[in-house]
């Protein structure tokens, strides 16, 4: 039996959408399930550091301590949503898992090692979901919701990065440049273990996996 569902991918790649859905479905169809928005405060520390006068986060921060941060911060709302799955006997639908931090802070050049020990002590996840999407769609999905801007050269490397981690091979892709609806019938068919579609069009612009 499932226990633990975690969609991961680029900003943009709709994982906040798809993961509330999908805790919305399990629940409907009699398997209690809760949906975990695993954020580590990038975009609220962003915001902070504009009105301060400062570019982004990093700047606000500096590199080393902002990526302490994040990743503590990740720790903790991680350890959260695994105790309440625990405690109440549901499904945890994870918006974002540790493979985020992972991807984080290999992008920005910090060093893994410290990071994989800290979270080390979680479980695997019985189903991983990886969102593909090109960085030019997930960028034009970032700007549209209006909240902040993410660069190409960015979401490209966070993409790749995602592609390059050893546990990849057993991310279950799942094409979201589809129309949602698309993309959740995939993820519902990943969880009942029946093959999700393969679409030329992903493979188009998207690097395989593995």
């Amino acid at each position: 039996m499932i226990r633990t569902v975690a969609l991961i991918g680029i900003d943009g790649a709709g994982k906040s959408t798809q993961a509330r859905w999908l805790a919305d479905w399990l629940a409907v169809t009699g398997t209690p399930a809760r949906y975990h928005r695993n954020a580590a405060g990038r975009v609220f520390f962003g915001r902070v550091a504009q009105r301060l006068g400062r570019r982004d986060a990093e700047d606000l921060l500096g590199m080393r301590l902002f990526l302490v941060v994040e990743t503590l911060l990740r720790w903790l709302v991680i350890a959260r949503a695994l105790l309440i799955s625990r405690l109440t006997g549901t499904v945890a639908v994870m918006d974002r898992y540790t493979y985020c931090q992972y991807t984080s802070i290999t992008v920005r050049g910090g060093r893994l090692h410290w990071a994989r020990a800290l979270f080390s002590v979680f479980p695997q996840p019985d189903l991983v979901c990886f969102l593909a999407v090109s960085p030019q769609v997930a960028q034009a999905r970032v700007d549209a919701r209006g909240k902040d801007h993410e660069e190409l050269d960015y979401l490209a490397a966070c993409d790749a990065a995602y592609r390059a981690l050893p546990e990849a091979t057993r991310f279950t892709v799942i094409d979201a440049a589809a129309e949602p609806t698309a993309v959740q019938a995939d993820l519902r068919r990943a969880v009942l273990h029946q093959p999700v579609r393969h679409t030329p069009r992903a493979a188009r612009h998207l690097l395989p996996i593995g």
